[in-house]
C-alpha cells in the first residue's frame, strides 16, 4: 500500500505528515464501525479519567519563514479581587509592547551593554545591532475569564454585564458595561501596531484605515489622537473585576481561537445543558483578529484556578446557587480514593460498586451534602474527591487546541484548528504557522520563589539568579530549568523538577512537594523546600514571606469556602472595606473572627500576631494555579511560568518591579521565535 502525502490549502505541512501516519495505523485496525461516543452526562454516569499527559512534550520545529508579526491576545481574569492584579498588568504594558516592537540594541562583541534607541526605525549605534528585528504589524486583543453560568443561574448578566462576556474582546472603560468605547482599529475591538502605516492607503501617509504608530504619545504620525501604549493601558484596567466567580480562564481563550462552533447560547432541554446556535460575532472577530503566518503569543493573567466548566450534560449543576441548591454525597471510596473506579457521585449509576449506605439520607433520598460541606464558594476545588465528578474540561483539550492541527467539534468529528488554519483564504496571507509559533504564558498563583533562578548562594534571585548556563541574569526559570531536578535541602532528598515541586503529579493524585501551593480550606502544615519558610498556623504568633501566614476561613459569611493563599503580596495603597465594597477581601460578617493576613491588625498589634484583624485591606492575595500550570508544563518549550504575586513594589526602576520579570520572561521565551541569535 503506498501513501500519498497532500498539503491541501489551510493545513500546514506537518499537519499533513501527521494524518498522513495516522491513516497508516487506522488502515490495519480493521473495521472500526460500532465503536460509541464517550459522553458526560452527569449525574447518569461516571466522566472517565482523562488520558494521560504525554511522555514528551510537542517539539517545535523551526519556522519556514521570518516571523514579521504577532498576535497578541491578553486573557485576563476578570472576578473579585483582580483590579489589583490588572493594575500591575496595567504598568507592565510598556515593557511588553517596547520589547517587541523596539528591541534593545546589542553590541557585537558583547564589550558593551545592550542600549535602546528612541523608535524601532532608528538605526543602532556603531557596532551595534538588534536583537531581532522591530515587530511592526501586531494585533492586540484583550478577552474576560467570565462566560456566565454554563447552564446554570449563576452569574448572570442582569446582574453585571461582565458576567456574560462570552469571549468577545473588550475595549472598555466601563466595567459593568455590555459596550466597548475604547478606540480600536477599525472598531473591530482590538489594536493594530503599523507604525509604517502599510494597513490602508499609501504606506508611510498618515491614514484614518491604518493601525497605531504612535508608540507611548500622540503625534502626526497617524490620523489617530491616540497612542498604542495608553490604549492597551486603558483597556487592560476596563477588564475589571465584576465578572463571574466561576472563572473560565482556560475554555475563555478556547472560545475565542479555537472552538469551531462556539454556540449563542445553552439551552436546559429536560435538565440536559444543550449548547445552541454559533456566535457569528466570535468567528468574525477571530477571523479579522488572528493572521495565519503570525506568531501567536496567549498571556493569562489570575489569581486562582481555572474553574473551565463542561457546557454539557448536567456539569452546569456545579456552578447552580438558587434555592440553596447542594450537591449530592460523593461515594465512601471518593474520601480514600479519588481514582478508585467506584468513585463518583451518589446520584450517579452504581453498577458494579458495592451498595454504599452513605449515598441514603435519613429521608430515604440521595443523600446532599451540607451548607458546610459544599460551600458554593469552593465548588472548583477537589472535584473528584468532594463530589465524585468531576465538571471541569480535561487539560488535554487545551495542550491539543495549542498542538494540533485537527480538533473536536460539538459532533466530535475532527475538524481543522483554526490556529493552524487560513481563516482569510482571499488574502494574501498564506503561510501557516505550526506549533512552535505558538505560546501560551502564565502569570498566575505560585510563589515567586518557586520559580525564579537561584544565585550563587542557593536563594530565589530575580536580579542575580544563574541561568543554565551560570550567568547572573535573573527572572523567571525557562522551560528546560522547569524541567530539571532541583535540591530539596530542607527534607535532605530530591525533587524530580520545578513541576514537582509546584503541581506534583495531578494524574496520580500527588500533591505539590511546596504545601503552600496545596489547594485546602484548612490550615496546611509544612515548609517551602526552597526558602525554608514554614506554614504558620492560624492560632499561631509568626509570619513567613510566601502567604504571611493561614487564617481561619470563614462559615456563613461573604467569604465561606475559601481556600488558603499560595502567596500575598502588599497593596500600593490600603484598602477600606467597610460598607458593600466589591472586590476587597476585608470586608467584616458577624459573628466572624477576622485573622486573615490580607487585613490589617488591629491597634497595636503587628501581622505576626494571631488576633482580629480590621476591615482595612493591605496585602493582595493569589490561590495556587494548578490547571494553568498543569497546561504550561504539557506544553513545554512553548510554556511560560511567571508569579502573579511580584517580587516588590517599592523600586518602579528596579528590574524585580512588579510585572517586570514576568515580562522579561515571555520576552526572552519569544526572541529564539523572532530570529534573535544568541549573545555574543
Amino acid at each position: 500500500m503506498s501513501t500519498t502525502i497532500q498539503v491541501k490549502r489551510g493545513i500546514p505541512r506537518w499537519a499533513a505528515v501527521k494524518l498522513a501516519l495516522l491513516s497508516l495505523v487506522i488502515a490495519g485496525t480493521g473495521n472500526l464501525s460500532g465503536c460509541g461516543q464517550v459522553t458526560y452526562d452527569w449525574p447518569d454516569r461516571p466522566a472517565p479519567e482523562p488520558p494521560p499527559p504525554p511522555v514528551d512534550p510537542p517539539v517545535a520545529g523551526p519556522p519556514e519563514t521570518a516571523i514579521d508579526k504577532i498576535d497578541l491576545l491578553l486573557a485576563i481574569d476578570n472576578s473579585g479581587s483582580m483590579a489589583d492584579k490588572q493594575a500591575l498588568l496595567a504598568l507592565a504594558v510598556p515593557d511588553l509592547v517596547a520589547s517587541l516592537v523596539n528591541p534593545r540594541c546589542i553590541h557585537s562583541t558583547g564589550e558593551a551593554p545592550p542600549v535602546a534607541v528612541r523608535s524601532p526605525n532608528d538605526a543602532c549605534p556603531a557596532d551595534f545591532r538588534r536583537e531581532f528585528e522591530p515587530i511592526k504589524d501586531i494585533h492586540v486583543g484583550i478577552i474576560s475569564s467570565s462566560l456566565g453560568g454554563h447552564g446554570a443561574s449563576s452569574c448572570p448578566a442582569s446582574a453585571s454585564a461582565s458576567n456574560m462576556d462570552m469571549a468577545h474582546l473588550l475595549a472598555r472603560t466601563d466595567e459593568r458595561s455590555g459596550a466597548n468605547d475604547i478606540p480600536t482599529y477599525l472598531d473591530k475591538g482590538f489594536l493594530a501596531w503599523d507604525p509604517d502605516q502599510k494597513l490602508a492607503g499609501e504606506p508611510g501617509v498618515p491614514d484614518a484605515e491604518d493601525g497605531e504608530a504612535d508608540l507611548d504619545t500622540d503625534s502626526d504620525a497617524d490620523a489617530n489622537d491616540t497612542s498604542l501604549i495608553g490604549q492597551l493601558t486603558h483597556m487592560v484596567k476596563g477588564t475589571g473585576q465584576a465578572g463571574c466567580g466561576f472563572e473560565a480562564q482556560l475554555e475563555s481563550v478556547y472560545r475565542f481561537l479555537v472552538d469551531p462552533e462556539p454556540y449563542a447560547s445553552i439551552e436546559l432541554q429536560d435538565d440536559i445543558a444543550v449548547p445552541t446556535g454559533l456566535d457569528e460575532d466570535i468567528l468574525r472577530q477571530r477571523r479579522e483578529f488572528l493572521r495565519p503566518s503570525s506568531l501567536l503569543a496567549i498571556l493569562l493573567l489570575s489569581d486562582e484556578n481555572d474553574c473551565s466548566i463542561r457546557e454539557e450534560g448536567r456539569n452546569y449543576l456545579v456552578a447552580e446557587t438558587r434555592s440553596s441548591f447542594r450537591l449530592w454525597r460523593p461515594r465512601s471510596e471518593c474520601a480514600i480514593d479519588p481514582g478508585d473506579r467506584c468513585c463518583r457521585s451518589c446520584s450517579q449509576n452504581q453498577d458494579g460498586c458495592p451498595v454504599d449506605p452513605t449515598c441514603i439520607g435519613p429521608d430515604g433520598e440521595l443523600a446532599k451534602l451540607s451548607p458546610e460541606d459544599d460551600p458554593v464558594n469552593a465548588r472548583c476545588w477537589d472535584q473528584k474527591r468532594r463530589f465524585g465528578f468531576d465538571f471541569l474540561y480535561p487539560i488535554a483539550r487545551y495542550r491539543r487546541a495549542f498542538t494540533e492541527a485537527q480538533i473536536e467539534n460539538r459532533q466530535g468529528e475532527l475538524v481543522p484548528n483554526p490556529i493552524f488554519s487560513d481563516l482569510n483564504p482571499g488574502d494574501r496571507d498564506t503561510d501557516i504557522r505550526d506549533p512552535g509559533r505558538v505560546f501560551f504564558a502564565g502569570i498566575v498563583g505560585v510563589p515567586w520563589q518557586d520559580i525564579a533562578r537561584q544565585n550563587a548562594d542557593g536563594q530565589p534571585d530575580l536580579l542575580r539568579g544563574l541561568d543554565e548556563r551560570g550567568e547572573p541574569v535573573g527572572g523567571f526559570k525557562s522551560a528546560s530549568e522547569l524541567a530539571a531536578p532541583l535540591l530539596d535541602g530542607a527534607l535532605d532528598g530530591a525533587i524530580s523538577s520545578t513541576w514537582e515541586l509546584i503541581l506534583g503529579d495531578p494524574a496520580r493524585s500527588q500533591p505539590p512537594r511546596d504545601p503552600f501551593m496545596i489547594e485546602s480550606m484548612a490550615p496546611r502544615a509544612g515548609s517551602n523546600p526552597i526558602t525554608g519558610d514554614a506554614i504558620v498556623p492560624p492560632h499561631e504568633a509568626g509570619w513567613n514571606n510566601l502567604n504571611g501566614r493561614e487564617y481561619t476561613v470563614p462559615r456563613g459569611s461573604t467569604r465561606e469556602g475559601d481556600l488558603q493563599f499560595a502567596c500575598i503580596f502588599p497593596l500600593f495603597e490600603p484598602k477600606d472595606c467597610g460598607g458593600t465594597t466589591e472586590g476587597c477581601d476585608c470586608r467584616e460578617a458577624a459573628d466572624v473572627t477576622n485573622d486573615s493576613p490580607l487585613c490589617q491588625p488591629a491597634a497595636g498589634n503587628d501581622l505576626a500576631d494571631p488576633q482580629p484583624r480590621t476591615a482595612t485591606q493591605v496585602n493582595a492575595k493569589a490561590y495556587p494555579g494548578l490547571r494553568e500550570l498543569e497546561l504550561i508544563r504539557e506544553l513545554g518549550p512553548q510554556g511560560i511560568v511567571a508569579s502573579v504575586c511580584p517580587r516588590q513594589l517599592a523600586d518602579d526602576d528596579a528590574a524585580d518591579f512588579g510585572y517586570r520579570p514576568a515580562i522579561g520572561a515571555i520576552v526572552d521565551r519569544l526572541k529564539p521565535a523572532l530570529g534573535a541569535e544568541p549573545a555574543p
